[in-house]
């Protein structure tokens, strides 16, 4: 079993950044792990080890960090540069890059319209990466359709702003929970 579904036993709320202002918060939150979707090549070694010192788990939205190439090479460069437990990613030549690489990957999908499930349904049963980002998260009827179709953990995020919302999300499949709302870091599930 991967570290990240161990970690999440124990607390599923993941602290998700979006802004670096936000990322002392976090790590001073009851959050275990820490979604990176913002930085850049000068600052992202530095944001790694703070996160580190702090014996939380980093997975970096590789997608979002400005100054590397989103190919090969920039994947290569951070997975033996940076200290991280995994990527996200919505590029699917990534997840299969990171997945060959060894990199723990997670694939994250942002739901629109039932054209959208169904492209990502199809591409998921063939990259299976390791986890899904799947958003917007109150879906729970979709996050149900999804695991049950892939078998493939899911971590619900976006517009979950309430107790109930998150419990309703754990109970429909999810394994997690990724926000950038720091009042849910701080709750217990």
């Amino acid at each position: 079993m991967s570290q990240l579904f161990v970690t999440l036993m124990n607390n599923p709320i993941i602290a998700a950044i979006n802004n670096l202002d936000s990322l002392d918060t976090a790590l001073n939150s009851n959050c275990n792990i820490i979604f990176l979707n913002t930085g850049n090549i000068f600052n992202l070694k530095d944001i790694s080890n703070r996160v580190k010192s702090k014996n939380k788990d980093l997975y970096i939205y590789i997608d979002s960090i400005d100054g590397f190439s989103k190919d090969t090479w920039g994947l290569e460069y951070i997975s033996k540069n940076i200290q991280l437990d995994g990527i996200i990613t919505k590029k699917q030549n990534l997840v299969k890059l990171s997945k060959d690489m060894g990199i723990f990957t997670i694939e994250k999908i942002i739901i629109h319209d039932s054209i959208t499930l169904e492209n990502a349904l199809a591409t998921l049963k063939t990259l299976r990466p390791h986890a899904i980002e799947l958003s917007p998260g109150i879906l729970l009827k979709i996050i149900q359709r999804v695991f049950q179709e892939t078998m493939i953990p899911i971590i619900a995020s976006g517009l979950l702003e309430e107790k109930l919302e998150i419990h309703n999300a754990l109970k429909a499949g999810a394994v997690g929970i990724s926000s950038s709302n720091n009042k849910i870091w701080y709750e217990k599930y």
